[in-house]
């Protein structure tokens, strides 16, 4: 497989479990899915199909880590690919966690949505709203309701 075919299919392996998060919130099977590892694991063979043939470069790239490595690494189809990779991997995972967080603060769906979107397309960013909203939900709990409101 060529590592373009492979690039392109880390993304869509963790699509359907993606979609599962965003559009199927309330249904019981997105629970199940999104408390198991196993979505990641077709994203992780990927990686190391890509990872395996310039794990000379990508050791050297994050056991040193400097920008010249990691440029080098990226101009390899399979670094970059790699590269991708993992980043798919890890956002899967910081989705699932998104979500389950999510389910158990009660936020809800209609909220979550666009966040897991923005998670999707820019991590660190969805993460960081996500942190922030967590925590002004957990604030809230913690203070109770208002007085003199129903």
């Amino acid at each position: 497989m060529s590592h373009s075919t492979l690039f392109e299919l880390a993304f869509y392996l963790a699509a359907p479990f993606w979609a599962l998060l965003i559009l199927a919130p309330g249904w019981r099977w997105t629970d199940r899915i999104a408390a198991s590892p196993l979505p990641m694991v077709p994203v992780i063979a990927v990686y190391l199909a890509l990872a395996v043939p310039v794990f000379p470069q990508l050791w050297a790239a994050v056991s040193h880590p400097d920008l010249a490595g990691f440029q080098e690494l990226l101009r390899l189809d399979g670094g970059a690919g790699a590269i991708w990779a993992q980043v798919i991997a890890w956002d899967l995972f910081l989705g699932q966690w998104m979500y389950r967080e999510a389910r158990a603060l009660k936020i809800h769906p209609l909220v979550m949505g666009p966040l897991l979107v923005l998670t999707v397309l820019l991590s660190p960013i969805g993460v960081l709203v996500f942190l922030a909203l967590r925590a002004a939900v957990r604030l809230r709990a913690r203070r109770g309701p208002r007085v003199g409101t129903p």
